[in-house]
């Protein structure tokens, strides 16, 4: 998130980095839906066991709660300082982080509340679901599909793109959308399970038929990132289950370094602590100044204008890098 989030020059990214402008997908389209599946596994991870020995559902509830109001309070509160930072027109509700909250919340209450084939059910009822809905709108294109519509109403100015003169808005974090990134954490909550009891076997199984699945869907409902449509839920979160058993065998089984291990105890802290760091460079005024000098009026003449946009981002997750393993070592561990 940090790489694709922060080039030096949004008019010159490699493609890669980009997302699909509408439907298809891209490496950078991977990126989310690899979090929230992360969220689900952890979830599992974290409660799979003390549920199993008999704790009660209720002691885990509060904090549940608690957490997940942080998480989207945390949201909420860089928002406000994209607002302040960029001079917006409007302030946006949704987001990433408010997104991960509301499915931590969900996901976690089916782990505390549902059984194994009732989480089931409700990914077999989420996607074809929300499948229907889209479909009950009538088109897939950008402002007029069902999402769109339906956050216009729901969130009108406060979408993260809104058209004054035709009163559309769009945003790819909306809430319509929210039901296939739902689909997307209980799919991680199942992955985590198969994981915590070693069934290797069923997360590759799962990993394979999931894209298969993903691949004829696609055919009459596209991948769609904005729209987190159920192709995209299965597509990704097939990809998804592959790299959880990929990242298994390499680092419990076979004994890999873990290199992204310090991001991953703070993960939260360095997306938010990276976003602050951002907008205040911009209310500043030391964004530009910063890329210009440090990077693009010596680069460019030698290399073009995406090797310095590039250079920017990569040193930019660098120097979080640097952050989040001094924080490690110290023993420093952000909980929101």
């Amino acid at each position: 998130m940090l790489l694709v989030n922060n080039p030096g020059d949004w008019g010159h990214v490699y493609a890669p980095l980009l997302h699909a402008d509408w439907h298809g997908f891209t490496p950078t389209d991977l990126i989310f839906p690899l979090f929230l599946f992360i969220v689900g596994v952890s979830i599992s991870l974290g409660l799979g066991r003390p549920l199993e020995q008999g704790r009660p559902a209720s002691q885990f509830l509060r904090p549940v709660v608690s957490r997940a109001a942080r998480i989207i309070g945390l949201g909420l509160l860089l928002h406000l300082c994209a607002y302040w930072a960029f001079d917006l027109a409007h302030y946006r509700v949704m987001g990433v982080l408010q997104r991960i909250g509301l499915c931590y919340l969900f996901a976690a209450l089916a782990m505390l509340y549902l059984s194994a084939r009732q989480q089931w059910i409700v990914v077999g009822a989420l996607l074809p679901g929300y499948w229907a809905l889209l479909a009950a709108g009538g088109t897939l294109d950008p402002w007029t599909n069902a999402a769109s519509r339906f956050d216009t109403w729901a969130l009108g100015v406060h979408c993260y793109l809104y058209d004054p003169a035709t009163g559309l808005g769009h945003d790819p974090e909306g809430l319509a959308s929210s039901l296939g990134a739902l689909a997307t954490t209980v799919l991680g909550l199942r992955a985590g399970d198969a994981l915590r009891h070693g069934r290797r076997r069923a997360l590759l199984l799962g990993a394979a038929g999931a894209m298969v699945l993903a691949l004829a869907w696609q055919l009459a409902l596209p991948i769609n990132k904005n729209l987190w449509t159920p192709s995209y839920v299965l597509w990704s979160g097939g990809l998804a289950c592959a790299l959880l058993l990929l990242a298994h065998e390499a680092v419990d089984r076979r004994g890999w370094p873990a290199w992204g291990r310090a991001f991953g105890v703070n993960a939260i802290a360095a997306y938010a602590g990276s976003a602050f760091m951002l907008y205040a460079l911009v209310a500043l005024g030391g964004l530009d100044p910063l890329y210009q000098h440090g990077f693009a009026n010596w680069m460019t003449p030698r290399f073009g204008p995406y090797v310095p946009s590039l250079a920017y981002a990569l040193a930019f997750v660098a120097l979080w890098w640097g952050v989040v393993r001094v924080l490690d070592a110290r023993g420093i561990h952000f909980k929101v």
